[in-house]
């Protein structure tokens, strides 16, 4: 019997304009699953999964602009949310209220990430400036500065050692979290499909990995397409077209056992992957 890539789950009409964002976690205290999705309508909604379906646990109200990206903290217990209204804020997933509110300056947070201690979150600005606030204090702790361009992209390594930011011009940068200082920088990535693509291997690159230790990620495009790619030959190895309309965001699960998707159709994709 041989498994296959195949959807299992379609959340329609999930929000009341386009998604823009989504995020998969996963509760230390009780191993349960939560998806958080952001979209236009400025609202943040959070998702239990169990069953193998999806179950709207809480619609967060506050943001007074689409909501542009969400987070969930590696404990699954808090929530990030950044939106167009300048503004990041925390939730507590287990009461589905807000935590603090964090003014991030004008277009100066654009996607957010915890870091893995969840300590800290880390956004990127349109100066092309890392900023990393704490989760306690509320505060800007520290810039890292790319000198660069909008940055629209921001993974941390899974050991917290070191951030990656992806540029709208496609240049990715890479600095060693406790000096600070930028290690590596990456360019040529210049097309909007290779930047994607390079955004979801700095993403999904750690995370999706079956159990043939093989390396995959997933791309999410303009043309309604979600894609798995093996990492290591470059090659897709299974294209989804289940969206009607482009797709902005695509996670993987802890385990990589499956695909959240979602984007300007309203709609939330979730996909079987073969382990």
């Amino acid at each position: 019997f041989f498994f296959q890539y195949s959807i299992l789950f379609k959340q329609e009409h999930a929000h009341d304009d386009a998604i823009w964002t989504a995020a998969w976690g996963k509760s230390e205290a009780d191993g349960s699953e939560t998806i958080v999705t952001g979209s236009l309508d400025d609202m943040v909604k959070v998702w239990k999964w169990s069953d193998e379906k999806l179950e709207l646990q809480w619609t967060l109200e506050g943001h007074q602009l689409g909501v542009v990206s969400v987070d969930i903290s590696h404990n699954g217990a808090i929530a990030a949310s950044s939106s167009l209204d300048a503004h990041i804020r925390l939730w507590d997933l287990e009461s589905g209220k807000q935590i603090k509110s964090m003014d991030a300056g004008p277009v100066d947070a654009w996607t957010v990430a915890f870091s893995p201690d969840s300590k800290y979150i880390a956004t990127g600005s349109h100066l092309g400036k890392v900023n990393i606030f704490g989760v306690e204090s509320g505060k800007k702790e520290y810039s890292l500065d790319t000198r660069g361009k909008f940055i629209l992209s921001i993974a941390y390594s899974p050991d917290g050692k070191y951030l990656a930011s992806g540029a709208i011009d496609g240049i990715i940068n890479i600095f060693d979290i406790a000096t600070g200082k930028l290690l590596h920088t990456l360019e040529g990535v210049n097309n909007y499909s290779h930047q994607a693509f390079f955004f979801g291997w700095i993403r999904t690159f750690y995370v999706g990995k079956n159990s043939k230790d093989k390396n995959l990620l997933v791309t999410a495009s303009s043309d309604k397409s979600v894609k798995v790619w093996d990492a290591s030959s470059r090659a897709c190895i299974n294209t989804f077209f289940d969206h009607q309309d482009q797709v902005w965001s695509v996670k993987y699960n802890s385990t990589g056992s499956k695909i959240i998707s979602a984007g300007d159709d309203r709609a939330i994709h979730i996909y079987d992957c073969p382990m």
